[in-house]
């Protein structure tokens, strides 16, 4: 042939460089004797596919030693066995690194049967590596997999692609279990097929977690969706919060339920609150306990109310800093408006035992004290009336008189703050009213502030004693008087006024109706906050120690609760205050009381039964019915009474007593001496407050009542009066 015997050889094959130098070396060894025989497998060069040869080396007998070389085409085997000794090799890698993971490995060869197995998978499935070499993977496949995905997997493999998806295997005991399957094709170098390796892993515990993190999570959801809670979370290091829809609904808001930040929050809590908030929920991260605070939140329409937040640290990182809380926010503004409104009633009960207590001690003074104060008065007026005007003595008793009057009208404020004064209410045209007094009032001020008077047109009548508004506008007027304190002006103003809901829900005392309001206006120094909160309170003053007694705002604002009316008060440092007071409108007979003074008293000759257990009043009163022509019967008890009554042959016109005596009540000696004299009329006197007279029976309508102390005129004016009723 004449040709290298090594040019049959491809040392550009994979090995082939080697198997060239051994075969040369083989061959060589054998021509030399060194060996009897050498046959080796070695590439050689071929047209198209790669080709393996058993190359045989014989040597020859004779002189020319040589070598008979023969070639024998093993590539069929050669590959097969270079693919058995790869897959060993494979197999043993695959086995001793995946034989511990937890999820099930499969080989399979190209036409999908199983090659091989590791332990995991026949811990999962319950198959043993025996049972499913040669086996497809369908028989992992059950009633209940899922035919789209079974086709998937299908698809893939025929076309030698990656799979990766959830289907619902079976286990050989026929135990369904949801499998998050993998498959994945392997090629050789030339980039074929070689196998695919199949991912087994069983995550049923997963899926049923999930399921029960779903059915956790709707619980959750319905919960906070049936309680009137509002849940929120607080991530500290993202620094997002999130609200629940409730969260939102509760304060008035569309349902959003979407994480905010700690600023939004901030800017919803109210200005007042925001320190508490912060300070309590700093106590409780340091401290690791449950936080509780109560703040207002701003609403959609722009008004607050009031929640209670409760929560606490959920988690805490390495260092033990909060990163996660959490809690629950409860409305509890109706709660609140309790409360204030508790808390209103109970102020009142206190302003109510206050004035009890005040009431008390007046009532329990009030008889002796105003006997004493009538006494002083009646003998005052009586030696006044005898002394010419222009003697000392006179003016020195002018000085008695006031002072026993302003004594008497101390009580009667102190009568009328505790609402225990005897008050006869009438129809007044309120202008008519105040215009009688500011006669009075002027020369109660003084001429160096001027009282400038500004009546409604057409006022809505009122219906109050008429002593109770003149102590009104006294003690107002009073009041601004000592505000200014040089000149100045005091406005007093009358105007009709309807009040509605919302003007009572910026006033806890008033009530919806018509009201005539008046108005006493000064332009002096103000009050303070503080001194506004305690302005009706008794007793107090910001006056110097004896230059005031702290019952005039309190007599004003218990005149007006007591007919029904309510007052209110604007004032400020340095621009004057103007105190409303407001009395409802009387809507019967429009007829107005003549506001003027008692009518002058007149002479008599009538006989006068007079009762009286006060032995200085029994005496004076005794003295001066006489002086006025009347025929005295004096009488220092009920049983002395009686007794005259019945030794006395001539009618009695007139029953003169005190109500509250020791032996028995006015009312009662009333009664008895009518069933005698049944055309006797009675008139009553009593020191006593208004509702221990009122428990004899006196203060009914039309029965006539002189409230101690009174006057020799008033008194004697009064008898004539209920002499003459007809």
């Amino acid at each position: 042939v004449g040709a290298d015997y090594l040019a049959v050889l491809d040392p550009a094959a994979p090995g082939g460089d080697a198997s060239w130098r051994e075969a040369a070396a083989g061959i060589r060894a054998v021509l030399r004797g060194e060996r009897a025989e050498y046959h080796q497998e070695c590439p050689c060069h071929a047209p198209s596919e790669p080709r393996w040869l058993l190359l045989r080396v014989t040597p020859l007998c004779g002189p020319r030693r040589g070598a008979v070389i023969a070639y024998r085409d093993v590539t069929a085997e050669t590959l097969a066995i270079t693919r058995l000794r790869d897959r060993e090799a494979r197999y043993r890698l695959s086995d001793e690194a995946l034989r511990a993971v937890s999820q099930g490995v499969v080989i399979t060869d190209p036409d999908h049967r199983i090659e091989w197995a590791n332990d995991s998978f026949a811990a999962i499935t319950g198959y043993t590596a025996d049972e499913v070499v040669g086996r497809e993977l369908e028989l992992l496949q059950g009633p209940g997999s899922d035919p789209q995905a079974v086709e998937a997997i299908r698809q893939a493999l025929a076309a030698g692609a990656d799979y990766a998806g959830e289907v619902l295997h079976y286990r050989k005991s026929g135990e369904p279990f949801h499998d998050d399957l993998t498959i994945s094709p392997v090629r050789d170098a030339h980039g074929r097929l070689s196998h695919f390796v199949s991912v087994v892993h069983d995550v049923t515990e997963r899926q049923r977690a999930a399921a029960a993190l779903v059915e956790s999570d709707q619980r959750l959801r319905i919960a906070l969706e049936a309680t009137s809670d509002a849940y929120w979370d607080w991530d500290t290091v993202a620094n997002q919060l999130y609200l629940s829809p409730r969260w939102y609904t509760m304060l008035g808001y569309p349902p959003e339920g979407h994480a905010q930040d700690l600023a939004w929050l901030r800017a919803h809590i109210h200005p007042d609150d925001q320190a508490l908030v912060t300070e309590t929920t700093r106590a409780a991260i340091e401290s690791g306990t449950r936080f509780e605070v109560e703040a207002r939140l701003k609403c959609a329409n722009g008004t607050w109310r009031w929640t209670q937040s409760r929560g606490r640290v959920t988690t805490r990182d390495a260092t033990g800093a909060a990163i996660r809380i959490s809690g629950l926010n409860t409305d509890v503004h109706a709660r609140k408006l309790a409360e204030d409104a508790r808390a209103h009633l109970e102020a009142q009960l206190r302003q109510a035992q206050k004035m009890e207590s005040v009431g008390r001690l007046a009532g329990g003074v009030a008889h002796d004290f105003n006997n004493m104060i009538g006494v002083i008065l009646a003998y005052t007026e009586i030696a006044l009336e005898q002394l010419d005007p222009t003697t000392p003595l006179h003016t020195d008793l002018v000085e008695v008189q006031n002072a026993a009057q302003r004594s008497a009208a101390l009580t009667r404020q102190l009568l009328a703050f505790a609402r225990r004064q005897v008050v006869t209410p009438t129809v007044l045209d309120p202008n008519a009213a105040v215009a009688h007094a500011l006669t009075m009032l002027q020369r109660l001020i003084g001429e160096n502030i001027h009282v400038a008077w500004q009546p409604t047109p057409t006022p809505w009548s009122i219906r109050i004693d008429p002593s109770q508004l003149d102590q009104v506008l006294t003690n107002l007027c009073v009041n601004a008087r000592d505000a200014i304190k040089d000149v100045g002006t005091i406005t007093i103003a009358t105007a009709n006024l309807v009040i509605d809901t919302a003007f009572c829900a910026t006033c806890a005392d008033a009530t919806p109706g018509e009201f005539v309001r008046v108005t006493v206006t000064d332009d002096g120094e103000g009050m303070s906050p503080e001194t506004l909160a305690h302005v009706f309170e008794p007793f107090f003053t910001t006056k110097a120690v004896g230059a005031g007694t702290g019952l005039g705002l309190a007599t004003v604002y218990s005149a007006a609760q007591q007919n029904g009316g309510f007052i209110t008060v604007e004032t400020a440092l340095g621009k004057g205050t103007s105190f409303h007071v407001h009395l409802p409108r009387h809507l019967g007979a429009d007829a107005h009381a003549a506001a003027t003074g008692p009518s002058p008293a007149a002479r008599g000759t009538e006989t006068v039964l007079l009762v009286e257990d006060e032995p200085a009043i029994l005496h004076v009163l005794t003295r001066e019915l006489e002086r006025y022509g009347y025929r005295v019967l004096a009488a220092s008890g009920p049983a002395e009474a009686l007794r005259l009554a019945h030794a006395h042959r001539e009618q009695i016109r007139l029953l003169l007593t005190d109500v509250i005596m020791p032996e028995m009540n006015g009312r009662d000696l009333a009664n008895a001496l009518k069933r005698d004299q049944p055309r006797l009329r009675a008139l009553f006197m009593s020191g006593y407050p208004a509702d221990v007279i009122a428990t004899r029976g006196v203060i009914d309508p039309g029965v006539q009542l002189v409230p101690k102390p009174f006057t020799i005129a008033n008194i004697v004016a009064k008898v004539r009066e209920s002499l003459d009723r007809d």
